[in-house]
């Protein structure tokens, strides 16, 4: 899977169309990386561009980007809602896919190097990158903001970790660094802006100083008023949205403007947000109102709904959601091939795809003729009575229709990793005995992918049984069908393990596999049968 890293350079221009698309352009000319986002605000005169590619990638895009804004933004005659210390703000390095927060520390390091030299301006490092302690948080480093670097940087402890010393007016100072994901996040109210920043005071960690800490931690904000759209806001940044997550930001904001008598109308994410943010927001609705909801895209609509995300704009989920652009990065997924072109894989002269991807994507088939068979029962009228069951069968069939999706390529990905171990040199004695356990390692892993296959159907034979005896009558074939292919996956399965087992020398190992493999292959050879039994006694 390809490595990427996102990149979310902040710049100090919000109302010139030129110079917002002139920085895009030369983003989007950067080979490799792909721009995912454009946010401009007029009021607060920044623009946060958001884009991703391998780390070597977005270091040159940033780069460029930062080339050519030198030329067009001049932070002397800059004014905005938002705090800001440079043209270039903020350029934040964030792990995505097959990366690490050290593969962002990395880039932000070796971005500021370069943009010092290039520039020949100060820059800070801040986040996970930070060489202090103090210098961890962005605001800590931004204080004072672009009007107190003249006299911040002649001071020895804010010495810029790049660059000179000096003041650059038409630039100001860049912060560079790692991070994790951050939600920018925006509370609409009608209010005041003073209002508005009083809620702020009161939810962001830091509260109102040091004795008057605040309600959420994780959380930055502030407010302002947003001149365009006549609404005040309570601008937030969620640090650790798994720590604070997006609905109790927006539940925090909704009662402190209710003590104050003020409306909420709406909200609004700027930039990108991770679909987990989305899930975990559309779970606690869904629990909170006693609703039915199982299906992803249903759940995305219902957090649009109860936040008010387009509010102030359409909230196209495949724009905003970081995992919906990222998909089309994605080079070679077989979950993402056409069925004709997944079967032709298949049916090639190469050894991956092969049993147990096929393995995998029929035990998908089979959960999702289950999750079917729930979906044409439930809400019917002629079968109301079992609603409450339907509720309880059709979600585990439905999780588990997406993770054994996420096994087809799983499977591909363990044989491949054997193959790579295969290669490896041979020569001397250390390289034959390095080259040896990678071997045994990635064939641990061939046999981990299918048993973790055999076990996800395990538990859904009592549910499919379950279906069976109070399903929609309509859709016994469908069941019969969903029983089938899920004994044969595991059939698959056990044959996948087996093979890989041959060649294990850890007796062990290949004990206990075999084991848990074979009674899982019975379980599901007697639960298939059980299940057609029941089938067959419905008229």
């Amino acid at each position: 899977m390809t490595q990427l890293v996102e990149c979310v350079p902040n710049f100090s221009e919000g109302r010139n169309k030129e110079v917002i698309d002139a920085i895009a352009a030369a983003i989007t000319s950067t080979a490799g990386c792909s721009l995912l986002d454009v946010d401009p605000g007029a009021s607060t005169n920044r623009t946060v561009y958001t884009f991703v590619g391998p780390p070597e990638a977005v270091v040159d895009g940033a780069l460029n980007a930062a080339r050519q804004a030198f030329s067009l933004i001049d932070m002397s005659q800059h004014s905005g809602e938002h705090p800001r210390t440079g043209a270039l703000d903020v350029c934040p390095f964030i792990p995505i896919q097959n990366a690490t927060m050290e593969d962002c520390i990395n880039c932000a390091n070796i971005f500021g190097q370069r943009l010092a030299e290039m520039l020949h301006v100060p820059v800070y490092l801040y986040g996970d990158a930070a060489r202090s302690e103090k210098r961890r948080s962005l605001p800590a480093v931004r204080a004072g903001e672009y009007e107190a670097l003249p006299d911040k940087l002649k001071r020895i402890e804010w010495a810029p970790d790049f660059g000179p010393a000096s003041f650059v007016e038409s630039w100001g100072a860049t912060v560079t660094g790692a991070r994790k994901f951050l939600i920018a996040y925006n509370v609409n109210l009608i209010a005041t802006k003073e209002q508005a920043h009083r809620i702020a005071l009161d939810i962001r960690e830091q509260g109102r100083g040091k004795d008057q800490p605040g309600r959420l931690a994780k959380v930055q904000a502030m407010g302002w008023f947003l001149d365009e759209a006549g609404i005040a806001q309570v601008s937030t940044n969620i640090l650790d949205h798994q720590q604070t997550p997006l609905h109790q930001v927006y539940e925090e904001i909704h009662h402190g403007a209710k003590e104050l008598k003020l409306p909420v109308v709406g909200s609004q994410i700027v930039g990108l947000i991770p679909l987990r943010a989305i899930m975990e927001a559309a779970d606690f609705y869904i629990e909170r109102d006693h609703l039915f909801i199982v299906q992803e895209e249903h759940k995305v609509r219902l957090v649009i709904s109860r936040l008010g995300l387009d509010s102030l704009g359409p909230f196209k989920p495949d724009k905003r959601i970081i995992e919906y652009m990222v998909r089309s990065q994605e080079d070679g997924c077989l979950v993402s091939l056409s069925l004709r072109r997944f079967v032709h894989n298949v049916g090639a002269r190469t050894a991956a795809p092969g049993g147990g991807s096929v393995s995998a994507a029929v035990a998908a088939l089979g959960a999702a003729l289950g999750t079917m068979v729930g979906q044409m029962t439930y809400g019917k009228r002629q079968f109301e009575e079992v609603d409450s069951v339907m509720r309880r069968l059709i979600p585990p069939f439905h999780h588990a229709m997406n993770e054994l999706l996420d096994m087809v390529d799983a499977d591909s990905n363990a044989f491949n990793g054997y193959m790579a171990a295969l290669k490896m040199p041979k020569t001397t004695d250390k390289e034959a005995v390095r080259r040896n356990a990678a071997m045994q390692e990635a064939l641990k892993q061939a046999v981990g992918v299918p048993l973790a296959l055999a076990e996800r159907v395990s538990v859904l034979w009592p549910s499919l049984k379950e279906m069976v005896i109070y399903g929609n009558v309509g859709c016994k074939s469908d069941a019969q069908v969903a029983a089938k292919a899920l004994e044969a996956a595991v059939f698959g399965a056990y044959f996948n393990v087996v093979i890989n087992l041959k060649d294990i020398t850890d007796d062990g190992f290949v004990t206990a596999m075999n084991t848990r493999a074979a009674a899982l292959l019975q379980e599901a050879k007697i639960s298939a049968a059980d299940v057609l039994d029941a089938a067959e006694k419905r008229n």
